[in-house]
């Protein structure tokens, strides 16, 4: 298994430098004046939040980093002791959310852990680098502050939390820097509204993103591609719809454990039948199962693939673009079979999720086995919780796939794989899933009939290559920066006149290119040649082609490339071969 984060020398490192920052920024103002709260490392860095004497201002940034960086040259030790909650208490006396913190302890008999470097002792429970001269004073930077309640909750009061990153080299750090910046000017939201390619508008409604034409062709050419690919594996779509009975979601789990994210109740007054928007296909899969007849171990397994539109009620506070909305849709799947054709179905899987990330260039991903945890919704039946996970760990090794596990990041009926890839930038992005379920198969009463002929209950794999069409869409964006592959650009190729003279040509080759299949536009606008020619490269149209006497005279087209490249004059016959070759490619 992978080496966890929380285990890491860079988890150390950014542990630590929240705590120096805690001690630089105590230093800034009288004795008592800062009232420190919590400060954990995060993914990317890590955050301290307090309650300050003032509002703190972008310079002052600059003042703690240089604090910090005189505390790490002291090359003060961090020294571990533990005391009681009542010695604690002492320690603590004029620090109220560390008293709260101590008090809110279950075991009041609880041994608690204090860590000290120079004069400043925080509470807390490690790890840490042995002393502050093994964080580099180089390789750290202060990033933002923003404002933060108090254990997140909005009735709290508003502390100030100030967020660093930490690395263990200066040129890390850099290439952290780097990647922040390119990632503003790749940020899909930024990038789809210049392309012309989706809207949010609150006529509509928050998290209800509205597809232009343009962006509708890449949303087909996506879901087209995965339709395609999962056909050749040998899975069957099929249609199940919007709306489902409240009391199918209270069968399968959903109402009780999954309940916060759905849409309120819609009644059928005359009947008194209370319906939920669909946020899960499972249960609709499942009862398509049951409807369909008796089943037969010789018909197992069956592939239930669906693209379906899903509605989720994320809090308002929790919408980010595509990335996160309210109306989704699913690459969904769900594959009932028998115990012993978990590993094969699993491989199966493995190997389409392996082709679908590879044409999008998601080539670097790991695996993560997202498994129950101590707190949660959790359906309460530890031997199938048991069961599963052992399978699914077992799938996982006998393919020979490399994972870390997380508690408490499994699905309210089953433990799952979840693939982490990282994008052109580096960053990880959670997109497909294979989850492995005991539990819901039995309670929405599914069999099948065993080759002893006795009725057994089947398992059902659930199954996501690019998760939600929209969270995909909206981390391709990044990806590629807006820069479609040629298979996937919605326009591949845009057709220029020099005059209006030579408009008819220019109509018979976008005809032609149509006709095989090539997406071709004619911009026949009022707009100059080189307004056009800039227009197109803004859009980031893989082919420019422009056409004057000499091409008219002799069938072909002057292209150019994606990224400014002018490749002259090339023959109709040629252009054609050309683009259809990185088609193809999936280039």
């Amino acid at each position: 298994m992978a080496e966890k984060y929380e285990d890491s020398q860079l988890y150390k490192i950014r542990h630590s430098a929240a705590h120096i920052m805690a001690q630089a920024l105590t230093q800034m103002f009288r004795p008592g004046e800062v009232k420190v709260a919590i400060g954990p490392p995060i993914e990317n860095g890590f955050y301290y939040d307090f309650e300050l004497p003032r509002s703190l201002v972008p310079k002052d940034l600059k003042q703690i980093e240089k604090r910090m960086k005189k505390i790490i040259k002291g090359d003060y030790e961090f020294v571990r002791r533990e005391v009681s909650a009542a010695e604690a208490l002492e320690e603590f006396a004029d620090q109220p959310y560390k008293v709260e913190l101590i008090e809110g302890l279950e075991d009041k008999d609880a041994v608690i852990s204090l860590y000290t470097q120079d004069k400043f002792t925080d509470l807390c429970k490690g790890p840490h680098v042995a002393t502050t001269k093994d964080i580099d004073p180089n390789a750290f930077k202060l990033m933002s502050i923003a404002g933060a309640y108090w254990r997140g909750d909005e009735n709290n009061i508003q502390l100030q939390r100030i967020y660093g990153t930490a690395f263990e080299t200066p040129e890390e750090l850099e290439n952290h820097l780097w990647r922040l910046e390119e990632a503003k000017k790749r940020d899909h939201r930024k990038v789809g509204k210049e392309l012309g390619l989706f809207h949010f508008s609150d006529d509509v409604g928050s998290g209800i993103p509205l597809f232009t034409p343009k962006g509708e062709m890449l949303r087909y050419l996506m879901e087209s591609y995965v339709r395609e690919t999962q056909t050749k594996y040998g899975y069957d779509h099929v249609w199940t719809g919007n709306l489902v009975k409240e009391d199918l979601y209270a069968k399968s789990g959903h109402l009780e454990n999954y309940s916060d994210v759905m849409f309120p109740v819609m009644e059928d007054a005359d009947k008194g039948v209370r319906f939920r928007l669909k946020p899960m296909n499972c249960p609709s899969h499942m009862t398509l199962f049951k409807e369909m007849g008796k089943h037969s171990y010789r018909d197992l397994p069956m592939r239930f693939a669906e693209f379906s539109t899903l509605y989720r009620y994320e809090k308002s506070g929790e919408l980010s673009g595509l990335t996160r909305v309210r109306s989704l849709t699913q690459d969904d799947c769900h594959i009932f079979c028998t115990a012993d054709q978990i590993e094969e179905e699993f491989s199966l899987a493995l190997q389409l999720i392996t082709e679908v990330l590879d044409r999008y260039k998601l080539t670097d991903y790991k695996v993560q086995l997202s498994l129950r945890g101590d707190e949660g919704k959790y359906v309460d039946d530890n031997e199938k919780w048991t069961k599963a996970t052992a399978a699914l760990r077992s799938a996982l090794e006998k393919n020979g796939v490399d994972y870390f596990e997380a508690e408490g990041e499994a699905a309210f009926y089953g433990p799952k794989a979840d693939f982490m890839a990282s994008d052109a930038l580096g960053r990880e992005w959670q997109l497909s899933t294979i989850q492995i379920d005991f539990i819901q198969p039995e309670r929405l009463g599914l069999t099948y009939v065993t080759e002893d002929n006795a009725e057994e209950t089947p398992v059902v794999l659930h199954r996501a290559v690019t998760g939600s069409t929209e969270r995909f869409l909206g981390v391709i964006i990044e990806q590629f920066a807006g820069a479609f592959p040629v298979w996937l650009s919605p326009v591949q190729a845009v057709i220029i006149p020099i005059t209006d003279v030579h408009m008819d040509y220019c109509k018979d080759v976008e005809k032609r290119l149509k006709d095989l299949g090539i997406r071709a536009y004619l911009d026949d606008g009022g707009d100059r040649m080189n307004k056009k020619i800039r227009t197109a490269e803004k859009q980031k149209v893989p082919y420019t082609l422009i056409i004057g006497d000499r091409e008219m005279e002799s069938d072909s087209v002057s292209v150019r490339l994606r990224g400014g490249e002018d490749q002259g004059a090339t023959l109709m016959a040629d252009f054609i071969a050309q683009a259809q070759a990185a088609i193809a490619a999936g280039d």
